[in-house]
């Protein structure tokens, strides 16, 4: 641990605060994941049926009141945990926390921005929360394997991704020049565009070659796309195949609130206090 972070030690009812909402071996602890979960569910549910204007129309008031219910529901919870653990901060910067704090903004924003509905999907991210609750060892274990093969295929994706922009500006600018205005293409980031849907194989159709040339091209890109398609997966799986599944404890850092420690771990690896 750093000589200049200071040691927090909770105190009997913060640890036991602790214990209840960030672990899942206890009765209560098990019990507070089912109910949050539950209520991410409903939540999530209350947005969907806000946004089919005949059920706002007839339970909109319901679906008001439900929504800043779940609001303040989240919003206890969030500042619940900032309180049971050592280092609030900490917490307050990782991905959950992130997480849990954008998750309670859209409903607040809203007395701001009225009719604020492009947050509304900001709301979704609490069912990221899923991953968390289910804090079993295969899952943290798997998670854990699948984050250090994505995070070892990055530079290899990025150069993939390169190429492939390399490709859609030179197929886009060739059929600006083969098809022209008078088919559809009418300038060169139009053309990339259709490149794109065409090498996805997504195929909008609303613009296609009309030249024997240009369907010639066209083909071509069809054809490599369904190669092209497979090479992330490829990239990802081959760094899978060579990452090793360690087992993983499902103990939250009293301190920070890092998960995925090493069982026989007896220090938080992020901010160095004692499991």
């Amino acid at each position: 641990m750093d000589k200049g972070k200071k040691k927090h030690i909770l105190s009997p009812h913060r640890l036991k605060l602790h214990e209840i909402i960030f672990e899942a071996d206890t009765p209560f602890g098990k019990l507070f994941d089912v109910v949050l979960l539950i209520s991410i569910i409903a939540s999530v549910g209350v947005v969907m049926l806000e946004s089919v204007a005949s059920i706002k129309a007839e339970y909109g008031n319901i679906l008001f009141i439900a929504e800043w219910s779940f609001t303040i529901l989240f919003s206890l919870e969030y500042l619940l945990r900032l309180y049971s653990i050592g280092h609030p901060t900490l917490y307050a910067r990782s991905f959950y926390g992130i997480v849990d704090l954008v998750s309670i903004l859209p409903t607040f924003l809203s007395l701001v921005f009225p009719g604020s509905q492009y947050f509304i999907t900001i709301r979704l991210l609490r069912m990221l929360r899923v991953f968390r609750v289910l804090k079993f060892v295969q899952y943290l274990g798997e998670a854990n394997q699948l984050a250090e093969a994505m995070k070892a295929s990055r530079k290899k994706i990025l150069v993939f991704l390169l190429a492939v922009l390399i490709i859609v500006v030179i197929v886009g600018s060739l059929m600006y020049v083969i098809e022209g205005e008078e088919n559809g293409f009418k300038n060169i980031p139009q053309s990339i565009y259709w490149a794109i849907v065409t090498l996805t194989t997504v195929g909008y159709g609303d613009i296609s070659p009309q030249t024997p040339i240009g369907q010639i091209l066209a083909s071509m890109i069809m054809i490599v796309g369904y190669g092209i398609i497979a090479v992330p997966t490829g990239i990802v799986t081959a760094e899978f195949t060579k990452s090793k599944n360690e087992k993983i404890s499902t103990q939250a850092c009293p301190s920070c609130a890092s998960e995925g420690h090493d069982h026989d771990a007896k220090h938080c690896k992020h901010c160095g206090e004692e499991l």
